[in-house]
């Protein structure tokens, strides 16, 4: 086990909360954000034995969060055991992810039953990327928009069942995809907004009045956006078109130039702003190994260097890294640091009520921090107030 020792950040931007801190310092104890200081008000004393860093040109930026990922280096989450979910939070700083939710696929009950369990035995460790929750994706979604999720185990939306599973995962669920048009009197979606899920709509074949309507049930987010939905029609202009229109909406979506073109990047951004948008991965086991042969949700997956595909060629979820998404977003000529920040920290706390604990550099909240360049490049990754990756480590990961 990794031991918790006070970090000061010297010398370093600050992407605080409500300001820019310039040639600031900040100062980690016990896991949490114990002050921020500016260039003119440095502390007299420091505590023994803390680990000091020279931000010099660096900036400090909250941790990314990965509200949608289902593998990574190897594993997935619904191998169900404590191995897989161990290899995902010890690469994942590599990349910048500091929290995510490990992210099911439509399955059988049981092999559904055993990854949240898996879930809820885990403990998430010093020096890694938290587990934060589930991100349920799937069984209850349209078999016309069906992706890459297996069509043989989709199922009608079901209250009970959902409420077991919830039992199962110790109410780590926090974000369920499904499809609205399933659920016409929103009687399924109302109780689990109700309860404080963040109930999104995907892998649905619905139009724009539908979702507008689960809007007002209480659905609150689109699911890898353009992505096992209906586009922009000049009759109807569906899912894509319900996120521009309706500001109760945010939206994942998959910034790798493969899942939406940086055309439809563009347009996304330019419709929604950083506001509302939630930078994903929806990476699958394959992320950080050569191309080739593997697997998701029992279905045989081929890898390229840039994409992952099922025999039919349907895209397989991807192997994007955070970082590399926060960058090619980055690329467009108005979007800054600040947008990206909303992008993959606070906007993906605030969806799941964790706001109050991450998504931003402030006082109290836990000390999960990237130490980056003007360009994103990761220098180090804090997980908790731990280094999890230092970039001139060997292979950058931090070892126990």
């Amino acid at each position: 086990m990794v031991q918790t020792i006070p970090i000061f950040i010297k010398n370093i931007s600050i992407y605080a909360e409500n300001e820019m801190v310039k040639s600031g310092s900040i100062l980690l104890m016990d896991g949490k954000i114990e002050a921020i200081y500016y260039s003119d008000n440095q502390p007299k004393s420091l505590p023994d034995h803390v680990q000091i860093i020279d931000g010099n040109k660096l900036n400090a930026i909250p941790g990314f969060i990965d509200g949608h990922i289902h593998g990574a280096n190897g594993a997935d989450v619904m191998d169900a055991t404590e191995e897989a979910l161990d290899t995902m939070a010890s690469v994942l700083p590599k990349e910048g992810t500091t929290s995510f939710l490990a992210t099911t696929i439509t399955q059988s009950p049981e092999n559904i039953d055993q990854a949240l369990r898996n879930v809820a035995q885990y403990s998430s460790k010093a020096g890694q990327a938290e587990i934060i929750g589930v991100h349920l994706e799937g069984p209850f979604i349209e078999k016309k928009k069906a992706g890459a999720q297996p069509m043989e185990y989709i199922v009608e939306p079901n209250e009970d069942v959902f409420e077991r599973w919830q039992a199962i995962s110790g109410n780590c669920i926090k974000t369920i995809t499904m499809a609205p048009e399933l659920d016409p009197e929103g009687v399924f979606i109302k109780r689990l907004a109700d309860a404080g899920i963040n109930v999104s709509a995907g892998h649905t074949n619905a139009g724009f009045d539908t979702i507008k309507k689960a809007v007002e049930y209480g659905v609150s987010q689109l699911t890898h956006l353009c992505n096992a939905m209906n586009g922009i029609h000049h009759r109807d202009i569906g899912a894509v078109g319900a996120a521009f229109k309706l500001e109760d909406l945010r939206a994942e979506f998959i910034a790798d130039g493969i899942h939406v073109t940086d055309e439809m990047l563009q347009m996304i951004y330019q419709n929604m702003g950083s506001e509302r948008l939630i930078l994903i991965t929806d990476a699958m086991r394959a992320k950080c190994l050569p191309p080739g042969g593997y697997e998701l949700g029992g279905q045989p997956v081929n890898v390229t260097s840039d994409r992952a595909l099922l025999a039919n060629g349907t895209l397989a979820g991807s192997i994007l890294k955070m970082y590399e998404g926060a960058q090619q977003m980055l690329h467009f000529s108005d979007v800054t640091i600040d947008n990206i920040i909303e992008m993959t920290a606070k906007n993906p706390a605030k969806q799941i009520h964790m706001y109050e604990s991450k998504g931003s550099i402030a006082i109290g909240k836990d000390a999960d921090i990237l130490l980056v360049d003007d360009n994103l490049s990761i220098k180090y990754t804090i997980c908790r107030g731990v280094v999890a990756y230092k970039e001139d480590t060997k292979d950058g990961i931090i070892k126990s």
